[in-house]
């Protein structure tokens, strides 16, 4: 197979055109990076889903007996539905000097600098080797990651250092929140709406709790706080809501979700157990009192460790002093990095694009981004051959 070459742009725009929004599979784009890592005779591992249907990659450019430097950013992307676009969302357009496209910089654009480096990395007698990492699904919640973290010091390189390529603009970014989601249901008695009192209304009790969790909020915004984020607290959202049969049927069910995005070191615990114990001391007694069947479940669906990089961390050091930059920053989104730290492996935030482009529609990256991401990948591959 011969060697295939092509810029940051080209291969973003091969990126883009894979539609990995998150319920769909991410077998195609994992084909087309294991093949272009091929031509260049760099093998990769996958580590696939149970039914086969999305995989995370890994691959390694350089000494296999040494750690290295992760390279790690997630091939998903969020759905396009209900947003208008002005131009096709799987399509690259490009347009004075903006790279249009779903992923542009959420984070195909990081991948794709990425992919553009391997040629240079894999004619380099590098001294400490580079890792690709690409997963799935990070977008519902750090899933795909997660089974790879698993077998890193086993069937996968362990590595020395991991760059999560989150768009920071290519700033420095060594802390962030960390969202943790719950889902509560709250089980009733259905009646006859004329004759309510035979019934236990769900949603009623739902707002009850949800009275608790504007309580919870306001405390938050109270507690101590860290001014290097924005905000610099703990912020509680009530991001979805569904209960009812009909207007004429006292709900017997309710089902909501909320969650929270916790500074570092923040005890997130805190927070369900302040709920459970108003579920029980203030809802289910009465509940029970006319349907003894009825119940509040509260359950953890999701949990996204916050990260904060130890300050003497070689990671952070080393992109700072590549970058030419002196100070670091934080974030209030979620990424990998508090994964790949708990896993063991000093973690740094750095990548091209704005996060405020992320999600949206007529989402883009500026190619400066890319530019700026290679050349930055070029300085690392310098220090990296020794």
């Amino acid at each position: 197979m011969s060697a295939q070459t092509f810029s940051a742009t080209e291969l973003l725009a091969h990126l883009v055109a894979f539609d990995t929004t998150s319920w769909k599979s991410n077998r195609d784009l994992i084909a087309f990076v294991a093949g272009y890592l091929a031509s260049h005779g760099i093998e990769s591992q996958l580590v696939p889903t149970a039914n086969g249907q999305k995989a995370s990659l890994y691959a390694t450019i350089g000494p296999t007996d040494v750690p290295g430097i992760a390279l790690s950013g997630h091939t998903d992307v969020v759905p396009v539905d209900g947003q208008a676009w002005d131009t096709e969302p799987f399509t690259l357009t490009q347009r004075g000097g903006k790279l249009y496209g779903r992923g542009t910089t959420d984070m195909k654009g990081f991948l794709a600098c990425v992919l553009a480096a391997v040629p240079d990395l894999a004619r380099r007698k590098l001294a400490v080797p580079f890792h690709i990492v690409f997963s799935y699904d990070e977008e519902i919640g750090c899933i795909g990651v997660r089974p790879l973290l698993a077998e890193l010091g086993a069937r996968l390189p362990r590595p020395r250092m991991v760059i999560v390529g989150e768009p920071t603009t290519m700033a420095v970014v060594d802390a962030h929140k960390g969202p943790v989601r719950w889902v509560v249901e709250v089980r009733g008695r259905a009646a006859h709406s004329s004759m309510a009192p035979l019934g236990v209304n769900a949603i009623t009790y739902s707002a009850r709790l949800l009275g608790e969790l504007a309580r919870i909020e306001a405390d938050l915004r109270e507690a101590a706080a860290d001014p290097r984020f924005d905000p610099p607290y703990c912020t509680l959202q009530v991001t979805q809501i569904e209960g009812g049969t009909a207007t004429n049927i006292v709900p017997v069910g309710c089902r909501f979700s909320f969650d929270v995005r916790a500074l570092p070191g923040f005890d997130v615990g805190t927070v369900e157990r302040r709920l459970r114990d108003f579920a029980e001391t203030h809802c289910l007694p009465e509940m029970r009192a006319v349907a003894p069947e009825a119940d509040i479940s509260i359950r953890q669906a999701n949990n996204v460790p916050p990260f904060a990089a130890d300050p003497s961390a070689e990671v952070v050091a080393l992109v700072l002093r590549l970058l030419g930059q002196n100070r670091t920053h934080t974030v209030s989104y979620g990424t990998e990095a508090g994964l790949f730290q708990d896993a063991g492996v000093p973690a740094v935030v750095c990548g091209p694009g704005s996060i405020s482009e992320a999600h949206t529609a007529n989402e883009w990256i500026a190619a400066s981004e890319l530019d700026k991401c290679s050349a930055f990948l070029t300085s690392l591959a310098d220090w990296a051959e020794g």
